[in-house]
């Protein structure tokens, strides 16, 4: 899969190693911007203050399969039911949000556990597969939680009982299953 990630921090440049290791070509654009024409699917991996500025910066973007990876600190535009959808309403694709409740930190420990973890994520049905595949390739196991009208907000808004368990924990990984699935 082509892939072109919008953010050279440690979400961006963590994903991205993960990855290639798993046969993708990845594209990283880092605050100079480029163009993400012809990938598969752009990757936002932006701290949520700068997503405007930095899509401003990259050409190609009408229509792409879009993954929303940021967290929402602070206040957001109620106009939309969440950041993801603020996203689709520029790019305009096919739009999921995942791996926003996981520690970028420890993305090289991911294949380290002794269960795969989960990654939580909601999607519109044609950018579901996508994102269930990226799930699987950076070393997680993805968690559907719905379509992105509601998923994506209760994503942004679960950051805080993520901020809160790793204030007792530390950076944690965790796995969603079935009972008898452990």
């Amino acid at each position: 899969m082509e892939i072109t990630v919008i953010g050279g921090g440690r979400v961006g440049t963590g994903l991205a190693r993960l990855w290639r290791t798993a046969g993708h070509a990845v594209t990283v654009l880092s605050s100079e911007g480029g163009d993400a024409a012809g990938a598969d699917v752009v990757v936002v991996a932006v701290p949520a203050p700068a997503v405007f500025e930095a899509l401003g910066r990259v050409s190609g973007l009408a229509g792409q399969v879009t993954v929303d990876t940021c967290n929402v600190f602070g206040g957001r535009d109620e106009e939309f039911p969440s950041l993801s959808h603020q996203l689709k309403s520029i790019i305009g694709g096919p739009t999921a949000k995942a791996f926003s409740t996981n520690f970028a930190a420890d993305y090289d420990r991911v294949g380290e556990q002794l269960v795969r973890p989960s990654n939580l994520f909601a999607a519109e049905p044609k950018a579901r597969e996508i994102a269930e595949r990226l799930s699987h390739d950076a070393g997680y196991d993805p968690v559907f939680v719905g379509d992105l009208d509601p998923g994506a907000r209760l994503l942004e808004d679960s950051f805080g009982l993520t901020r809160a368990l790793a204030r007792q924990f530390g950076h944690f990984f965790y796995r969603y299953a079935r009972p008898g699935a452990l």
